[in-house]
């Protein structure tokens, strides 16, 4: 069984597939206590794959965003062949402690403190708090690098760093620009 915090279905509001319709897995738990993290960790409902499957596949999308929490605590290769059998992409958003399960097709790195296990990322989103945002990509190597505000408190000097370090793309939670889930 899978404890779910939610599902639900929208746009995905940040990095690389910002405006795509996606279905959202939102699992309870995580390995990490972050300040500004918005999800509620004592509300959930527990799932098996077959039911996960059936509630997600009742939306139009085949783009799933797999997310928590840390969904990489219960993201298993079950789940992702019960996904990956009702059509669907999987891109998992993770604070990268723990390697993806293989079938994932897009891994969002999201690093919040070391150790790192992930084995892959397909995009590196860093929320910017003043940190070294080299030194992280120099440990976490990715293709595509994503610099986003913290709670949007920070706009500007993120947009003056990705200025200087052109190699940064500007990452908004824009769903919660536009009010949306």
């Amino acid at each position: 069984m899978y404890k779910v915090n939610e599902i639900f279905y929208s746009l995905q509001g940040e990095g690389y597939y910002t405006g795509t319709p996606a279905v959202f897995l939102r699992f309870s738990g995580c390995n990490r206590r972050c300040a500004f993290c918005d999800t509620d960790f004592a509300a959930f409902r527990e799932l098996s794959a077959s039911d996960i499957v059936a509630e997600v596949a009742a939306f139009p999308a085949r783009h799933i965003v797999v997310t928590g929490g840390e969904p990489l605590l219960q993201l298993d290769d079950t789940l992702v062949r019960a996904l990956k059998g009702a059509g669907f992409y999987i891109q998992v958003e993770t604070n990268g402690s723990l390697p993806a399960p293989t079938g994932v097709d897009w891994v969002t790195c999201s690093p919040k403190a070391a150790p790192w296990g992930i084995d892959r990322i397909d995009e590196l989103k860093v929320v910017y708090e003043g940190q070294d945002v080299e030194r992280i990509a120099s440990l976490l190597p990715a293709p595509r690098h994503f610099l986003q505000p913290c709670s949007g408190l920070n706009t500007a000097e993120v947009i003056d760093y990705i200025l200087a370090h052109p190699h940064w793309r500007l990452s908004l939670q824009t769903h919660k620009l536009i009010d949306i889930r």
